[in-house]
């Protein structure tokens, strides 16, 4: 079995068709076709069924001997990178992906260290929702969500307190309360996520609790454009933000602690630490040295 052989094999797999995988593997179809051929001849059995000239499937076999391509390929990527690293040069790719909310009020000064630190790391900044980027990780990069939402399996490196807040006009009604309950709340139209995020979930559960009536007036999972409609007067918001750092401030708006209705959570790094390379290990020791502790900006707590 040849170097270029496994190549071929996990372009195939990976690229889904032999056109886009001789392309990637720098081959042409019949040459490709024959590497496959001679792995066969050589595994003495069928690693591929062809159904036609674009599709196939993997046999048993050939699902096992991708396994193996794809741990090889990436161990390589590694070994590479690594002997970059020992050469003073540092080199390959690493994917950040974070919601919306943190990328831009929590990285920018990280990303332009690390890009100073590694000018010939290739950094791609992703913008997706927690689930999305969690879902990510598995392939090996890095995201940034909350530690609760991390499933287990995964590394999670504790980062930045977080704490839910209702999002409220300055001088609204609601501020003059001592203890702000979900009555209260109700009693004013509200801004929620969309049905589909977790966050929307844990608020339902507990107006049901409580068998509390309610009425949203609109759905938005971006704390910047809820707040928005907050200031216009069109509704109050429910929002998670890092403690001491009020990324609404100075806007017409307040933020109430909630804390007797929510545990605190915390921001988290999350990655897949089996593949890891020097430079991401960096990154992430970049970003825990520069987390906050300051005390809550929210008002009306039991703080």
């Amino acid at each position: 079995m040849e170097w270029q052989q496994i190549i071929g094999f996990y372009q195939l797999v990976k690229q889904g068709n032999f056109t886009r995988a001789a392309a990637a593997s720098y081959r042409t179809q019949s040459a490709l076709s024959q590497q496959i051929k001679k792995l066969e001849d050589e595994f003495q059995c069928k690693l591929v069924n062809r159904i036609s000239k674009r599709k196939f499937t993997l046999t048993p076999a050939g699902e096992r001997l991708y396994k193996f391509s794809a741990s090889l390929i990436s161990e390589f990527e590694k070994l590479s990178d690594d002997i970059s690293a020992i050469r003073g040069l540092p080199r390959g790719k690493l994917t950040i992906a974070a919601p919306f909310t943190t990328l831009y009020h929590l990285f920018p000064q990280q990303f332009r260290s690390f890009l100073k630190a590694y000018p010939h790391v290739e950094l791609t900044i992703l913008d997706m929702p927690q689930a999305q980027a969690v879902e990510m990780v598995k392939a090996g990069d890095i995201a940034i969500a909350l530690e609760s939402q991390v499933p287990a399996g995964l590394d999670k490196r504790r980062w930045q307190k977080v704490e839910t807040v209702l999002i409220v006009p300055d001088k609204h009604p609601l501020l003059k309360s001592k203890g702000v309950t979900l009555s209260d709340i109700a009693g004013y139209p509200l801004i929620l996520p969309p049905g589909n995020m977790e966050s929307r979930r844990v608020i339902e559960e507990l107006f049901e609790k409580e068998d509390i009536a309610y009425r949203v007036i609109m759905e938005s999972g971006n704390v910047e454009l809820s707040s928005r409609y907050v200031e216009a007067g069109i509704g109050i918001s429910f929002a998670r933000m890092v403690s001491g750092l009020n990324p609404l401030k100075g806007r017409k708006i307040k933020c109430v602690t909630l804390d007797r209705y929510f545990k605190t959570d915390f921001l988290a790094v999350i990655s897949n630490k089996k593949s890891l390379p020097g430079y991401a290990e960096d990154f992430i020791e970049l970003i825990l040295k520069d987390g906050l502790d300051r005390p809550s900006t929210a008002v009306n707590g039991k703080r």
